[in-house]
């Protein structure tokens, strides 16, 4: 009994001095979620505004995440598993978790524009939003994977009801549905993988399966070899659908094209953002928890590596092929969120490729590293490039009623500093000098171009990213051609905005994008020390 007493003191102490408060962004934000929920039923204080509530907690939680990143740079604390090593406390981990926090912020402040969610629904709107994006720091700290199926769940299930959020209108509940049984299908098959990879391996932290798989098959030979091999390649497949659910990759994107239509331009942006951030931190991870000194699991993450980046060139071709033929904006921007998805996950494909393959005459650290580094930038860019195509559809869709092409038609006469945004955007997006979007793909391609020299099939994906960047400008540039080119119809609804607050916003989303590009080694050496401690973690 004494024993037990005092390991469950242990456990008391470790949790309140050392879990808590590593955890406390997370907190500050479920916190948030409990006041807003108790004010209104509260007589007298249900009149208090959720959106500013909200907004409070999210500045709270991104002021935390911050005060903890520069600590670990400045190395006065140092990275630590916690929560009894369910979750990890480190630069990679805390980066992404501020990066989510910020782009909450920016989320709540869009909708506080755009009117959407109305009051009475804000309480429930914004405890959805920030439980979504408690889910995702979940999985951007993953270190379990009880927590990888965790943070999966709990970024899926708020982001179901999000969709849905307007009430009576035929395409949000058809999108909704759809999202909640292909979510549910996903789900189940990563969570089969997660129990066979637990089985097979006998403990669920994701540092310590490379150890137990190294010696599985170190203890196994010929047929029983080859059949232990299989089997972990099926199960590290199926808890890879799950990401790729989250991520929109081919073939499990369909929910993406509907669920964007469907639901608010605000909830659509945010999606298309936040949760590439989360389930590509989480892939990452779980990529590198194949690291072992067997050849055997290095074979199994090269072929990972390989698969993927077979994957990332379907993916993106086939979101541009898409897009080419949609008429609706949001349902245009759907699908370029999917070959979005695609030229990132080129990256992660690299990352295996050159971690795990063989190859003479290359610098394995320093590649593995700037393809992190690539990611992390390609997402800090993407984040203000996309959010800001859906703030400004949300914007003008609030004076027009219609998110459909044509009806954009002329606007650059009477909305110039939106349309302005949505250029700078555009050309980010495609990937055209001086924008971020010019300087993300080059680091991403520039990786996937050192891995041809471990695999041919890399050349294939290189090539397919090339061609998809060069094809996409004929979809996007049709958004621009009606704004600027074609005259405005008589009769049509106008578009007008005050400089302060809705452009003062436009231009605080969308000059970054502008800064990003002229400017990218302002924020290099940060996204290397990043990918530094990563890398450091799991002995790369």
């Amino acid at each position: 009994m004494n024993d037990i007493g005092s390991l469950v003191v242990r456990l008391l102490d470790e949790t309140t001095k050392t879990s808590v408060g590593l955890f406390a962004p997370e907190l500050v934000l479920s916190g948030t979620i409990v006041l807003m929920l108790a004010l209104r039923v509260l007589p007298g204080l249900n009149r208090i505004p959720s959106q500013w509530i909200a907004l409070l907690g999210a500045f709270t939680s991104f002021a935390l995440t911050l005060c903890q990143f520069d600590r670990l740079v400045t190395g006065e604390i140092q990275p630590t598993q916690f929560f009894t090593g369910m979750l990890m406390f480190d630069q990679f981990a805390t980066f992404f978790r501020m990066f989510l926090s910020l782009f909450l912020i920016l989320t709540i402040t869009l909708t506080v524009l755009t009117g959407i969610p109305d009051r009475d629904d804000a309480a429930d709107f914004y405890t959805l939003l920030i439980g979504s994006t408690i889910g995702m720091m979940i999985m951007a700290s993953a270190n379990h994977l009880l927590m990888v199926f965790m943070g999966v769940e709990m970024t899926s299930v708020p982001s179901y009801a999000m969709v849905g959020l307007l009430k009576g209108r035929k395409k949000s509940s058809e999108a909704s549905l759809k999202y909640v049984v292909y979510g549910a299908g996903a789900a189940g098959v990563m969570l089969y993988g997660i129990s066979l990879l637990a089985g097979l391996t006998g403990t669920g932290s994701l540092p310590e399966m490379a150890q137990r798989l190294e010696m599985i098959v170190n203890q196994n030979s010929g047929i029983s070899d080859a059949t232990t091999v299989r089997t972990i390649l099926l199960a590290g497949m199926m808890v890879l659908v799950g990401l790729a659910f989250k991520l929109s990759i081919f073939p499990f994107h369909f929910w993406c094209p509907d669920a964007f239509e469907g639901a608010a331009a605000e909830v659509a942006g945010f999606l298309s953002v936040a949760s590439k951030a989360g389930a590509f931190a989480l892939l990452v991870r779980f990529g590198l928890s194949f690291s072992g000194n067997s050849a055997v699991v290095s074979e199994i993450a090269f072929s990972f590596g390989i698969g993927l980046g077979v994957l990332a060139a379907a993916t993106a071709t086939f979101g541009n092929l898409s897009a080419y033929g949609q008429t609706n904006v949001k349902r245009l921007l759907a699908y370029s969120t999917i070959a979005h998805a695609g030229y990132m996950l080129m990256a992660v494909s690299a990352l295996l490729v050159l971690a795990h393959g063989k190859h003479v005459g290359l610098d394995t650290q320093a590649e593995t590293r700037r393809c992190i580094e690539g990611l992390i930038y390609y997402l800090f860019v993407y984040l203000f490039m996309n959010l800001g195509a859906f703030s400004i559809v949300a914007l003008i869709r609030n004076q027009i009623f219609s998110e459909e092409i044509e009806d954009y038609n002329g606007l650059a006469t009477q909305s110039p500093v939106l349309c302005f945004g949505m250029l700078l955007c555009v050309f980010s997006l495609v990937g055209l000098p001086p924008m971020g979007g010019f300087w993300a793909k080059l680091v991403i391609f520039s990786s996937v171009f050192k891995a041809t020299s471990v695999h041919w099939v890399m050349w294939g994906v290189l090539g397919a990213g090339a061609i998809n960047t060069v094809f996409s400008l004929f979809y996007y540039i049709r958004i621009l051609k009606a704004m600027y080119i074609k005259p405005r119809p008589a009769g049509s609804r106008s578009v007008r905005y005050e400089l302060f607050p809705v452009g003062v916003y436009v231009l605080l989303i969308c000059l970054p994008v502008l800064g990003l590009g002229i400017l990218p080694q302002r924020f290099t050496a940060t996204f290397q020390e990043v990918a530094n401690s990563l890398l450091t973690q799991v002995g790369r």
